[in-house]
């Protein structure tokens, strides 16, 4: 078992995924990313980890990450659940099988991940799930509208799931970006942020590190806004 702390990273990479994993690393985790583009892979071996190609989105992928994790380092202590891009279309004109798309991007990605690496963290005595949602999970926008639903349901699993394992010291939480530099960037976009700027990946990512960390011990079942003030806390 390796002395270092171990984060594990779906969908890593590219945009916030792969900058949180640039943080944890930079932060002295070993890291290991999954990713279906490939840039998953190179980025994880570059960080001097583990890289693997496959998708969040099958049991199978995230049981042989987390099995050679645990072969290799024998510990898990960070789980950073990123997730791709869903179906969007006006409200009435999404399909059935679009709707089951974004289930199958936003939310079970966390609850297979989930499944598979709390009971790693339960007997090791604690950890960390940190889940990449949507400032606009609570607000929601007709621009995003299956992955508004899917999140605001994650928030929900989020609570349940953290009421649940507290007792364990293995806490979960919710990253809340806004208008992120990932994405395109237009005039409008950056105009309806009160910081009128579009925020960074590296931004979120030490959002995700600090949650990820000792100094956020006591904070369990929460989703912290990252988005400059676009929407309301309350």
């Amino acid at each position: 078992m390796t002395d270092h702390k171990v984060a594990i990273i779906t969908a890593g990479g590219s945009g916030m995924g792969a900058a949180a994993a640039r943080q944890l690393a930079a932060d002295g985790y070993r890291v290991a990313i999954l990713s279906s583009s490939g840039k998953g892979e190179a980025l994880g071996k570059a960080l001097g980890g583990i890289g693997m190609t496959g998708s969040n989105q099958r049991v199978d992928d995230l049981q042989a990450l987390v099995d050679k994790v645990m072969a290799q380092w024998g510990r898990i202590d960070v789980l950073v659940n990123s997730a791709g891009h869903g179906p969007r279309a006006p409200i009435l004109e999404i399909p059935d099988e679009d709707w089951h798309t974004g289930l199958d991007v936003y939310f079970l990605p966390v609850v297979r991940a989930t499944r598979l690496v709390a009971p790693v963290m339960q007997q090791q005595g604690g950890g960390s799930i940190v889940n990449i949602s949507t400032a606009w999970a609570f607000e929601p926008s007709d621009l995003f509208p299956t992955s508004a639903v899917f999140r605001a349901g994650l928030a929900s699993y989020t609570k349940i799931f953290a009421d649940s394992y507290a007792k364990h010291n293995v806490r979960m939480n919710n990253v809340l970006p806004g208008w992120i530099d990932s994405l395109p960037g237009t005039d409008e976009r950056r105009k309806s942020v009160p910081m009128e700027r579009y925020g960074t990946a590296e931004e979120v990512a030490s959002v995700i590190a600090f949650l990820a960390g000792a100094g956020a011990g006591y904070i369990t079942g929460q989703n912290l806004r990252v988005d400059g003030g676009v929407t309301s806390s309350v």
